[in-house]
């Protein structure tokens, strides 16, 4: 087993013979029950030891640091390198190439628990998480040889670019042409919004090759120094502060054949495949970012007092916590169907990553805003997490597909001749 690998397995398994808890239960409850096709089971001990990893790893590694980040707009670099250590660059990316070789709802898992202490760094690594997978899934021998393992190290980065400035929504209209002239490509035209962009070492792009729709994309991924490569302005965002986004432009870009994932014409289905699973990871942040919120809010009510009685006391307010809570579990007892149902080839696996990303992402958003009113004036301010935590979820209802083309996924499938 490669060394990298070894961090979510190795230091796990350490954890458990030292007799580290692994019961999990937090404040809201979540003790790793979840349902598929309606049968209850609990994690394995090795999914609860690595969920407990990652929240010792996020506690220690990220909560400290999240305010700071956001505030002063920092790409913490060598944390995310820290994290990488422990496998969590390269969670279901294969062994050979430095992958710990796990499942999606062994990602879903992780990713909760590093964005209950930073949404935003640990939506960044899901992103490159997920342009990394679309290489070792669809590349070559060489490719991922040549790619994968310094993406599971992070000693490079990746960036996803799909969205252009004319085609965010509407992928297959993307207008960024690749015009193949020998053993090399010719790139022309940008992508919008790009996570990474400007800091990242690898851009995964879908390009035009062929004509218009969606057989006319193709995948290539363009390394960090490419001549024409170039990129704008960090954006200045609501959230997401601890990543930079820019856009990535591309004047005349030569890019080696020998860079192109999967063969001309399938770069749209290559995207598709890392978007199922980028929503499963997406929807996770939610949960983690919503926990957190939660968490706060019902230590505040605790404490805070109104009227002579803690907030805690009055049943308004403990009927809104109920309703937190609950809806928290529906959204991660469907982020988990899902992710179980891409893990088996689920034929329906697409719909149920929209059902999930589009379910979570708006309750946990509803949550965090919840948590921020019962928290008052105070919620308000940047010297609590809670406002802070609602920045960056709000985002989660617009990448990886708006929520209304998450409710097109799933009406075309519903409404499909024969469904």
């Amino acid at each position: 087993m490669p060394a990298r690998v070894a961090g979510i397995h190795v230091v796990t398994r350490r954890r458990l013979a030292a007799g580290a808890d692994v019961d999990g239960r937090n404040k809201s409850g979540h003790d790793g029950f979840i349902v598929r096709l309606g049968m209850a089971f609990s994690l394995s001990e090795e999914q609860r030891a690595f969920r407990d990893t990652a929240r010792q790893f996020a506690a220690e590694n990220f909560a400290p640091h999240a305010a700071e980040w956001d505030e002063k707009q920092i790409f913490p670099v060598e944390a995310l390198r820290a994290a990488a250590a422990l496998g969590f660059a390269a969670i279901y990316l294969r062994e050979d190439v430095g992958g710990a070789g796990l499942k999606r709802i062994d990602a879903a898992l992780i990713f909760e628990e590093l964005a209950a202490a930073c949404p935003s760094t640990a939506a960044y690594l899901s992103i490159h998480n997920m342009a990394a997978w679309m290489i070792d899934r669809f590349g070559g021998a060489a490719q991922r040889k040549r790619f994968c393992p310094r993406l599971a190290s992070m000693e490079h980065f990746a960036s996803y670019c799909l969205t252009e400035p004319g085609a965010g929504s509407d992928a297959a209209a993307l207008a960024t042409r690749a015009e193949r002239r020998g053993d090399r490509y010719v790139l022309n035209g940008s992508k919008a919004f790009i996570s990474g962009g400007g800091s990242s070492d690898v851009y995964v792009c879908m390009v035009r090759t062929g004509g218009p729709g969606p057989d006319g994309v193709t995948c290539i991924a363009v390394e960090k120094g490419t001549r024409g490569l170039s990129f704008g302005k960090k954006e200045r965002k609501l959230g997401w502060n601890s990543q930079p986004t820019s856009a990535v432009i591309f004047e005349d870009a030569e890019v080696p054949v020998e860079n192109r994932i999967g063969a001309e014409g399938e770069g749209f289905r290559i995207a598709m495949a890392g978007l199922d699973g980028g929503r499963i990871n997406i929807a996770a942040c939610s949960l983690g970012g919503a926990r957190a919120c939660l968490d706060a809010a019902l230590a505040h009510m605790a404490e805070r007092r109104q009227f002579g009685k803690k907030l805690g006391e009055f049943q308004a307010l403990q009927f809104m916590a109920a309703d937190m809570a609950t809806e928290l579990e529906a959204a991660r007892l469907m982020v988990h169907r899902a992710a179980r149902a891409l893990d088996a080839g689920d034929p329906d696996a697409t719909m149920h990553c929209a059902m999930a990303k589009r379910f979570a992402t708006d309750r946990c958003f509803e949550i965090a805003d919840r948590a921020l009113q019962l928290h008052g004036g105070y919620g308000y301010l940047k010297d609590f997490p809670v406002e802070r935590m609602l920045r960056d979820l709000r985002v989660h209802r617009i990448l990886e597909g708006t929520n209304e083309i998450m409710r097109l996924i799933v009406s075309r499938r519903l409404l499909r001749p024969g469904n």
